[in-house]
């Protein structure tokens, strides 16, 4: 089945780009979430319109993307954790928690465009690269720390001594 892409799709094609695809992946996934059309005659027309627009508007998109990494870039997200002595995390740093902080912070990114391989299961400072755009690439700075304990520790109650 050949597609027409309406959008950028990992690992299969830019936006405008006709491609072959499997039937059932072009009409179980790409054409009920609206990512790509049909390749028909009409479609294929209205191709040249549609790559015009999307050029315009991956300008403006690239644009956008250049202003907010200059914003970006010298943000560092600091993330308190509970963890054991080795450093090791009881829980993990997700995509999702560094996007809600940076949209406590007045950034509005995506959770999918921040590249985490594996969720940060450790203390320390980590380099994260968030994808703005096709071609713009932030990159945050983020820091794990140990959560400070609450446990304080119950002073010893003196008993009074008894003489025989």
């Amino acid at each position: 089945m050949e597609v027409i892409l309406k959008e950028d799709v990992a690992n299969l094609g830019h936006r405008g780009d006709v491609v072959k695809v499997a039937d059932g992946y072009g009409r179980n996934f790409l054409l009920p979430r609206k990512l790509a059309l049909q390749a028909t005659l009409a479609n294929k027309a209205v191709i040249e319109q549609m790559k015009a627009a999307a050029a315009r508007r991956s300008a403006t998109e690239k644009a956008q993307a250049e202003a907010l990494v200059t914003k970006l870039e010298p943000l560092v997200l600091t993330f308190s954790r509970k963890s054991g002595e080795s450093g090791q995390l009881f829980g993990s740093v997700t995509s999702a928690d560094i996007a809600s902080e940076l949209e406590s912070k007045g950034f509005e990114v995506d959770r999918r465009k921040i590249q985490l391989n594996e969720p940060i299961k450790s203390l320390g400072n980590f380099n994260v690269v968030v994808k703005l755009h096709r071609e713009v690439a932030a990159h945050l700075k983020v820091q794990v720390v140990a959560e400070a304990s609450q446990d304080v520790a119950a002073e010893p109650v003196a008993s009074p001594a008894v003489a025989d």
